[in-house]
């Protein structure tokens, strides 16, 4: 192709080399450095007046490092006169942190922090202990029919509101009711303020318009809702095409397999893989809960009456694990190593009985998810697990977890380099998914002017 310069940075250059062959064109020559003071240092040593420029970076290792070199890679091209800027990460950095912090019914969490002294009104359902049980009796009980003398009203309660917002840590709202009974400390744990999170979306995405993009090519975005932040085109390619290609070419009896989705969010992604194939789905549903239920302070685990009787308080001895299981459905709470006021429910849909079970997930970073989701199919009897992924970060432990886990085959994208997976789990239990060619056929489609939409369905 003529007219065409393709730059790539340092943060997946295997996958940079495969776009160009793929392309037929030669990536450009550009050095990437840093000055001793860990300043970044780029120089292009090829002219790009009036030509159509592909920057290739992915968001990963090093992520503000190689944001950086994106950026400025961006802004040297566009101010070299080039014609048009094209930022190509096939995995998005920050694509994964939400603009405002949500409740658990999906509403945005619009609060203020209470001032000092300042009471909050609440109301109490009339009961025998209720100071609003009769406004009348109270008023005969007090009024002397021969003397009358003023009566005062009985006083509003002041309370903290039973929010689903946690507390600050530190704060005094949370300090003030550490030698309290039950419910004082069921109150402590269910009321405050929480500070409104930083819109990372909207930044990452001004940075990169600023600098001089003038289109975005990514792939498979953790938040559908991400190309929103942008004022300029943006286009999510799919791994989709090419998950079901390598399940019906790489998985024996793949007719008889189940899909799963690892958590809730990730639903809709496993579905369409399944109706494409027509093969089963299965879901696996998990729920951070606090540890003091919304409920009176002597609740059990058996208030909402589906699980096993149990006289123990679920106040006084926090942690206790619960497990029921069927051929359809199991519900498994395990007590967060993170915090003990929070239990993790885990809830599989779906049978998976002597059956190959593939978790399709788009990302993982520590892998908890994905491997408590293994051990909870094998505890269902599934016969075999794939962990089919797109973007495979892998930080901290993770690759020690998922080599300790009940997955039994690792299959992920390309869009992150994976030279350490391979040689740390080996290359009989790791299988890569190149999309390479996804990536060359979207530039050149770009390039041309033709549309891409062929490569949302198809692959390449």
């Amino acid at each position: 192709m003529s007219n065409i310069v393709v730059f790539g940075g340092d943060s997946n250059p295997e996958l940079v080399a495969k776009i160009c062959e793929s392309l037929d064109v030669k990536a450009s020559e550009v050095h990437l450095g840093k000055f001793s003071n860990g300043e970044t240092s780029i120089s292009i040593n090829e002219s790009v007046r009036e030509k159509d420029v592909y920057v290739i970076q992915s968001g990963c290792g090093q992520v503000n490092d190689a944001f950086m070199q994106l950026l400025i890679l961006i802004s040297a091209c566009k101010s070299s006169s080039a014609s048009r800027v094209t930022a190509v990460m096939p995995y998005f950095c920050y694509s994964r942190q939400p603009d405002i912090p949500y409740t658990a019914k999906g509403a945005p969490v619009i609060h203020r922090p209470q001032k000092e002294g300042e009471a909050k009104l609440t109301t109490r359902r009339p009961g025998a202990d209720s100071s609003f049980k009769s406004l009348n009796s109270v008023i005969r009980s007090t009024i002397n029919l021969e003397n009358p003398q003023p009566v005062r009203a009985p006083e509003l309660t002041t309370s903290k509101s039973f929010s689903r917002i946690p507390m600050i840590p530190g704060s005094k709202l949370q300090n003030s009711h550490t030698n309290g009974d039950a419910e004082d400390l069921f109150n402590a744990q269910n009321a405050g303020y929480k500070l409104w999170v930083v819109q990372a979306g909207t930044l990452i995405a001004n940075l990169l318009t600023e600098a001089g993009a003038d289109h975005v090519i990514t792939m498979d975005l953790h938040d559908r809702q991400y190309p929103g932040f942008f004022d300029i085109p943006v286009d999510n390619l799919y791994c989709k095409p090419l998950a079901q290609n390598y399940i019906q070419h790489n998985i024996p009896n793949y007719e008889d397999a189940v899909i799963v989705s690892p958590d809730a969010g990730g639903a809709k992604r496993a579905t369409a893989i399944a109706d494409a194939l027509e093969l089963s789905f299965a879901l696996i549903h998990k729920e951070r809960r606090s540890q003091l239920l919304k409920g009176p302070p002597d609740a059990t685990l058996t208030s909402g009456g589906t699980l096993p009787v149990s006289n123990r308080p679920l106040v006084s001895q926090p942690g206790s694990n619960l497990r029921r299981s069927s051929s359809s459905s199991s519900i498994s709470s395990i007590t967060s190593s993170e915090s003990s006021k929070f239990v993790q429910t885990t809830m599989l849909v779906g049978d998976v009985r002597n059956k190959v079970c593939i978790v399709v997930d788009d990302l993982v970073d520590t892998s908890y998810t994905i491997t408590r989701a293994a051990r909870l199919l094998k505890e269902q009897g599934a016969t075999k697990v794939y962990a089919l992924i797109t973007h495979g970060l892998f930080s901290g432990d993770a690759l020690e977890r998922i080599a300790a886990s009940e997955i039994d085959q690792l299959v992920v994208a390309n869009t992150v380099p994976q030279q350490q997976t391979v040689e740390y789990l080996g290359n009989d239990r790791v299988d890569i998914i190149d999309v390479s060619r996804v990536f060359g056929e979207a530039i050149r489609r770009i390039h041309n002017g033709e549309s891409i939409s062929m490569l949302f369905e198809h692959g390449y």
